[in-house]
């Protein structure tokens, strides 16, 4: 059942085909990365708490899910995290957690769902990419920060070979628009031979 769903993850036509899909795999999805090493939530926390070991700083937790990625930064020290999801029940796995001070639904095809300067650093763990988020949600995230904000996020390799994501990263990059304090290719999905990029940007 989990090879079906992480089959179907790359298959999604649209972002409401991506939350029925969530939607589904709610119940399940921990397991199903757990038996592949999923090794990506904790690299990202480590680079972030490397940059900002802040245990007070208030955290967005973008694309929280089942609340793996709000598990690992508060592994690391961080203590107030708010989680942001738009399927309900990841949401509800999530809460079991216990990890986080707030989570927040938000409809998908809002086009800002979170307000510019409310958090100094966001994270969006194994979110931005194919399967997942669009291309433009750096975009959405890097514009929410206020100047000096940290953003922290990973490209797995799917996202990497795709041209549409790389491209994003580089134009804030090459503009002068952020920063790149941190880059690191490492394991994301072991069990199925996949990697990631790790990163944090500073918003400039």
């Amino acid at each position: 059942m989990s090879d079906k769903f992480f089959k179907d993850t790359y298959g999604s036509k649209s972002p409401q085909d991506t939350q029925a899909h969530y939607q589904k795999w709610a119940a399940t999805y921990e397991d199903s990365v757990a038996e592949q090493g999923y090794a990506t939530p904790g690299r990202v926390a480590k680079a972030l708490w490397s940059k900002r070991p802040e245990a007070q700083t208030p955290i967005l937790d973008y694309g929280c899910g089942t609340g793996l990625s709000g598990v690992a930064l508060r592994s690391v020290g961080f203590e107030v995290i708010d989680g942001m999801d738009p399927t309900p029940n990841m949401l509800e796995e999530a809460k079991a957690k216990n990890v986080y001070r707030s989570l927040i639904g938000f409809d998908i095809s809002d086009p800002e769902p979170i307000e510019h300067g409310a958090y100094s650093t966001i994270s969006a763990i194994g979110v931005i990419g194919a399967g997942a988020a669009p291309p433009e949600t750096l975009d959405l995230l890097m514009h929410a920060l206020p100047k000096d904000g940290l953003l922290a996020f990973s490209y797995n390799d799917h996202s990497l070979a795709d041209y549409s994501y790389t491209s994003r990263l580089n134009d804030w990059l090459d503009m002068g628009a952020a920063r790149l304090l941190f880059k690191e290719y490492g394991p994301h999905l072991p069990g199925m031979n996949m990697k990631s990029d790790v990163y944090i940007l500073e918003k400039t």
